[in-house]
């Protein structure tokens, strides 16, 4: 018989949140290469229709929220989790340009849905400390998932030849997508009820009534510019301005997932102790100087020990901003609404994502260091805001431990 007690449940849990993040680590270093050879379309129209996509998405998340708070986290993940192993199923087929443009817009929903539902799931699973527990693990576990998921795709590019490698590729992600919907479709959980049912009549304008949560949400899109950073911006930067081989470059991003798979559990730990505005707010400080430190790199000769030295204080900005950050989103927003607001929230990443290739490139063409003054400015304007709204956010758990919820639920009532 399956265990139902709690801790079987999130170990299940767990247990599909690495398995996405594997099928996630094969397909977000290849993508382009991946639908180029599945499709045979030009990387233009791959490029175009993927931009497309990504808009359409966008489009979609206020519905995604308000079926994550009429069904529930878990069926919409797992919702999600089916379509996605559905629409890389397809890609092989997908030779028509608008038969590609069907796939990419179905998985980019399921996709961008992931997130939010996910965590409203992560809520309806746990609360409170055990709450933060849960995110932290998941953190940790999902960035070594996409590790292992990228190794993963070199070997079956390395070994099956290029067709045969993406082909196998395409197999494996919608075998990863379908066993994870599979766990978590079978996760006995039950979903946290609205208080009582006049605030279940609530709905995106009670969300975008609550400034203090909106100003959460802006709070991240400034901070986002800054883990966009080393996707878009690090590697022209240190291939370019500081001469690095690029094989170097990609082993800075190795080592901050290996980074943040070891030691996001323990950090979000340590963090535990702080208010999670605060704590987030030094994770942005720690940032700021990791970007300092990258635009004074050409002019100190560079050099690979400095370079992972640096990058290894950017990481630590990530762990130490990344769990409060993620904490207080999922516990400010309202039982009822969960999925609602985290859909919000979750657009403040969508939205970073979508302009950061633009601005980031206009920046780098700017020269070697404007890029890293923009974004130690957005980050510090993002810490700026969570600490002005930190004292608005009394009213809902921003503390981990028992003791500050105590004097939470105090200070909600002299309110």
């Amino acid at each position: 018989m399956t265990s139902t007690s709690p801790e079987a449940v999130r170990r299940r849990f767990i247990a599909a949140s690495f398995v996405d993040a594997l099928g996630q680590g094969v397909y977000v270093p290849l993508t382009m290469l991946f639908v180029h050879a599945l499709t045979g379309q030009t990387l233009t129209a791959i490029g175009t229709g993927l931009t497309l996509a990504g808009l359409g998405a966008l489009a979609s998340m206020p519905a995604v929220g308000s079926l994550i708070d009429r069904y529930g986290g878990k069926r919409v993940y797992t919702g999600a989790l089916a379509l996605r192993a559905i629409g890389f199923a397809l890609y092989p087929l997908a030779h028509s340009y608008p038969a590609f443009l069907a796939v990419a817009l179905l998985l980019a929903v399921a996709m961008w849905a992931s997130p939010p539902s996910q965590q409203s799931l992560i809520g309806d699973i746990a609360e409170g400390p055990e709450r933060d527990r849960l995110l932290a693990w998941d953190r940790s576990l999902r960035n070594g998932g996409m590790g292992f998921g990228s190794l993963a795709a070199a070997g079956m590019l390395a070994f099956g030849g290029t067709a045969t490698g993406f082909l196998a590729a395409a197999a494996v992600l919608a075998a990863a997508c379908a066993a994870a919907a599979l766990i978590v479709a079978r996760l006995p959980v039950a979903r946290r009820e609205a208080p009582a049912p006049a605030a279940a009549r609530g709905g995106y304008r009670d969300v975008l009534a609550d400034r203090p949560y909106l100003a959460l949400t802006a709070a991240n899109f400034l901070i986002g510019f800054g883990y966009t950073a080393q996707a878009i911006a690090l590697p022209v930067f240190l291939t370019r301005d500081v001469g690095l081989p690029d094989a170097l470059a990609g082993a800075v991003f190795a080592v901050n997932t290996a980074l943040v798979a070891v030691f996001g559990v323990p950090v979000a730990r340590a963090m535990a102790r702080a208010r999670r505005a605060r704590g987030a707010a030094l994770g942005t400080v720690v940032f700021a100087a990791s970007f300092a430190a990258f635009a004074l790199l050409p002019a100190l000769g560079g050099g690979a020990v400095a370079v992972l030295i640096v990058a290894i204080v950017y990481t630590a900005g990530e762990l130490i901003h990344s769990a409060p950050a993620q904490s207080l989103s999922v516990q400010a927003a309202r039982d009822h609404l969960r999925g609602r607001y985290l859909s919000v929230y979750q657009l403040s990443w969508s939205l970073c994502r979508t302009v950061a290739p633009m601005l980031l490139g206009l920046l780098l063409d700017a020269g070697t260091w404007q890029v890293w003054a923009a974004l130690a400015a957005a980050v510090l304007a993002g810490g700026l805001i969570l600490l002005c709204t930190e004292r608005a956010l009394t009213a809902v758990p921003v503390f981990s431990r028992s003791a500050d919820t105590l004097r939470t639920v105090a200070v909600t009532r002299s309110a």
